[in-house]
């Protein structure tokens, strides 16, 4: 094989500018996430830049590397959508036919009834909003009735929030598996989410038990291909979650960025050879969503400062590539996901870098880690003959 182990970090919303289909896809205008926020403010973005991220395209205050070290591109998304489940199920090879529904008025009335009949309780919300807002404004009525709060987003969620004092978390974890088994057929979301949280009017505040219930992916996708070879996966933040821990041979959760790099050093540190698939989610949840550019931007220069930790970790036989899931402009007007083209960068302390241009696919990614470990995937083009 090229390289004994692959590194893939997915910068979770951090989108390079609109597809051509954008206005299909609901954006109320074209997004540009990583080039609006540089034209904000200047980023301090070196290690990036070292890399070759200013060399996909241009973007203000960022300069292009004489001499890249990695391998750039961009990746369009060739699936129907512009969510968590779509983006990184297109990064296991999975192209997906028709969008997972979406509910941005909330659900329907005979699908909640049948819910609340099921687990014998009344909701509240049933709406598309924040997370951290809903409970909020919901979250003193929720206390005095123990009724279960149910919202959704721009993604294709169905999520419950409740208080552990008043739902225990088990009862929580039981409520989202009776709407997961619910919900089927035309309104298949792609993930049920519990969403606890703690705390007293006021200063309400989300936990770490968190759990999503997801859609179970098609067969033949990168971490069954990649079980069936016998390569150890060790999953970083929610992609477990993502592929319902499907070939994932260690599981490694996360609460924060910083905690998610944390334990990509410390996989680095004891997997010899194999995956590590990563998930940075704080750009998208803390910042995209709440339409907060300078958060996005800080937590961008944060992961570029932790990049010399991450390359003196590497090995020469490494491959770390960062790309995206979709964008989540945190400068437009909207606080939804958007259609974005995503970057690709391909590093290797041994290797020079290629110009890789624009994928067709996200599945490309997953194809070339597939082909590295001698197995395919049903979708994509490696663009490892180019860089191994």
């Amino acid at each position: 094989m090229p390289f004994r182990r692959v590194v893939l970090i997915v910068l979770d919303s951090v989108g390079i500018g609109p597809m051509p289909d954008w206005q299909a896809f609901g954006d109320d205008m074209p997004s540009d996430t990583l080039g609006n926020c540089a034209k904000l403010r200047p980023l301090k973005l070196p290690h990036f830049e070292a890399l070759g991220l200013a060399n996909i395209r241009p973007f203000d205050h960022l300069t292009p590397s004489p001499e890249p070290l990695a391998s750039y591109g961009r990746c369009a998304l060739a699936s129907p959508g512009k969510d968590t489940t779509t983006g990184h199920w297109e990064m296991s090879g999975i192209i997906l036919k028709k969008p997972f529904p979406l509910y941005p008025s909330g659900f329907p009335a005979d699908l909640m009834a049948e819910f609340e009949r099921r687990i014998g309780r009344g909701t509240l919300g049933n709406y598309a909003a924040s997370g951290t807002e809903i409970i909020k404004d919901l979250g003193v009525e929720h206390m005095a009735t123990g009724r279960p709060i149910v919202y959704t987003s721009a993604d294709s969620v169905f999520q419950i929030a409740a208080h552990e004092e008043i739902i225990p978390i088990e009862e929580q974890y039981r409520i989202c598996e009776t709407a997961r088994d619910l919900l089927r057929g035309p309104h298949e979301v792609g993930r049920v989410i519990a969403r606890p949280f703690i705390g007293q009017p006021g200063a309400f505040k989300r936990t770490a038990n968190r759990h999503d219930y997801a859609v179970p992916p098609p067969q033949g996708m990168l971490l069954d291909a990649l079980a069936e070879q016998g390569v150890p996966v060790v999953s970083v933040g929610k992609i477990a979650d993502i592929f319902l821990g499907r070939g994932v041979t260690q599981s490694l959760k996360t609460k924060t960025n910083a905690d998610g790099m944390a334990r990509i050093v410390e996989a680095m540190n004891t997997l010899d050879t194999g995956l590590i698939f990563a998930n940075l989610v704080d750009f998208d949840m803390l910042y995209g969503h709440r339409n907060d550019p300078e958060g996005y931007s800080q937590a961008l220069e944060a992961v570029d400062a932790w990049l010399p930790q991450l390359h003196a970790t590497a090995r020469p036989e490494d491959l770390i590539i960062f790309t995206a899931d979709h964008g989540c402009d945190p400068t437009t007007p909207s606080t939804d996901h958007s259609r974005e083209y995503v970057p690709l960068l391909a590093y290797s302390p041994a290797r020079t870098a290629a110009n890789l241009g624009t994928r067709s696919s996200l599945a490309d990614v997953g194809q070339s880690i597939a082909a590295n470990f001698s197995t395919t995937i049903p979708a994509g083009l490696s663009f490892i003959p180019v860089i191994g």
